[in-house]
């Protein structure tokens, strides 16, 4: 059972990790690289290591999205 969630988990985490490079809309690249991120997350907790995995889960998937979120917003040119 462990070993078909985590064939799961890396064929999500890789198809988020292409969905973020390739999408053309950089709103929803953002969303894509958020849940990229909170699934690596997973993968830590996984392995064991839940330290590392609080800290992706709150510094890359909370912090630095929101940062990009906030960016992007601000950039937009309003038609």
């Amino acid at each position: 059972m462990y070993d078909l969630l985590s064939i799961i988990f890396v064929v999500i985490t890789i198809a988020l990790a292409i969905m973020a490079v390739e999408i053309k809309d950089v709103l929803k690249s953002v969303y894509c690289l958020c849940g990229f991120f909170i699934f690596i997350g997973i993968f830590f907790w996984l392995f064991n290591a839940p330290y590392l995995a609080v800290f992706q889960l709150l510094i890359y998937a909370g912090a630095i999205i929101a940062l990009f979120i906030v960016v992007i917003m601000l950039t937009v040119k309003k038609t």
